[in-house]
């Protein structure tokens, strides 16, 4: 790291580009499908089609990246063909058209980011902890998107949604085009099998329990905001309510440095899945008291922030060398992708059915699942990771 300065800002403007497309989709994508007719299990549908491209997109790309060595090339390709797939939605708001048009963009959309994140952490080598210091200003991206989003949909409407992702999406493209390929750093269990990797109980009983966490998240990333508008929520208001998750998100990447090396993974995760566990309940519980959900909203440190950071540590420390790209690819599409994915879908089933609060409590148990699993996995983790010294 020493001999190579790191490209510090540009790493960083990739991270805020991307996140303020997910600060377009996140918060507002429900709403905007709600205004254009569709029913609860079509924005369920649609939601999950967002996510469920990670399951296959990462892993193809990766694997491309993998074997060529060129990351930022799949980082590019991915930007530039979703800009353009994107842009299809100001073709029409037909179920089926728009169901094609977020497959398209989210799979090349969703390639970019674990090709990015492997970038990343070979750019940092030894100083892989100060991770957080550049994810951050993902954060930042997401919070300027939120916030400004939300504003001009109170004032222009939900119309002017696609624009504005396109506006992002256009950075993003403009950042992928400077940010720098770091040089491939090899290992010594490189040649591991990959699927020798998975199979060990401590990585797939982590990834199971990472898949059941991103599972509750479902409901949140699928209906919070309509869960909110339908409590009287304004579209900035909601907005801030997404901002302030993500501005105690920041507070903890901008800690985690000093964290992870004194508390240990194990102990970060557990406590994060906890804390989602009660995000959950709060949420369901007083959706009409603001005190309530800027509490619960303060909770994101945990539930994404925590989870985030120790998952990338963990998955680093799991697939290296040639598998790096790859294991990156496994952990976001199992989490993020299949994860959020079949939590979408779910959330579209039940909510018509048993109700927003209800949704979430059931959210809060898949959690609690979550936890059992990262108990008894990463328990499994010291004890290897202690017999390997």
């Amino acid at each position: 790291m020493r001999g190579m300065p790191l490209p510090y800002w540009r790493l960083s403007a990739f991270y805020l580009c991307f996140f303020a497309v997910l600060g377009g989709l996140a918060p507002y994508w429900g709403p905007y499908l709600k205004a254009q007719g569709f029913s609860s299990l079509e924005i369920g549908l649609l939601i999950a089609i967002l996510h469920g491209t990670k399951i296959i997109a990462p892993n193809i790309w990766g694997w491309i990246a993998d074997r060529s060595g060129h990351r930022m090339w799949v980082v590019r390709l991915g930007a530039f063909v979703a800009l353009l797939s994107f842009a299809g939605v100001l073709l029409g708001s037909q179920f089926w058209w728009l169901a094609l048009v977020m497959t398209v963009f989210s799979f090349f959309w969703n390639a970019a980011l674990p090709q990015f994140e492997a970038n990343t952490m070979n750019h940092l080598g030894s100083a892989a902890h100060t991770y957080g210091r550049i994810r951050l200003w993902g954060s930042v991206g997401f919070i300027i998107a939120v916030l400004a989003f939300g504003e001009l949909i109170d004032r222009h409407g939900v119309e002017i949604l696609p624009w504005l992702i396109l506006l992002a999406f256009l950075g993003l493209y403009a950042a992928a085009q400077v940010s720098p390929e770091a040089p491939q750093r090899h290992h010594s269990r490189a040649a591991e099998p990959i699927l020798r990797v998975l199979f060990r109980p401590e990585v797939s009983g982590f990834l199971l329990a990472c898949f059941l966490l991103q599972a509750s998240h479902g409901p949140y990333y699928a209906f919070f905001s309509i869960y909110l508008e339908g409590h009287g929520y304004r579209s900035s208001m909601i907005g801030l309510l997404w901002a302030v998750g993500v501005v105690a998100e920041i507070g903890l990447f901008l800690l985690m440095h000093r964290l992870l090396p004194r508390f240990g993974p194990r102990l970060l995760f557990l406590l994060a899945v906890v804390l989602t566990v009660l995000r959950w309940i709060l949420i369901g519980a007083m959706p009409a008291n603001l005190s309530v959900l800027l509490f619960a909203q303060c909770l994101h440190a945990a539930s994404f922030g925590v989870y985030h950071a120790v998952g990338i540590h963990l998955v680093n420390r799991f697939f290296v060398g040639r598998n790096q790209g790859r294991g990156q690819a496994l952990y976001s599409s199992i989490t993020f992708g299949a994860g959020v994915a079949v939590g979408s879908l779910g959330a579209g089933l039940l909510w018509d059915r048993v109700g927003g609060s209800m949704t979430f409590y059931l959210a809060a148990l898949t959690a609690v699942l979550s936890l059992l699993c990262a108990h008894w996995a990463l328990r499994r983790e010291e004890t290897s990771a202690t017999a390997s010294v």
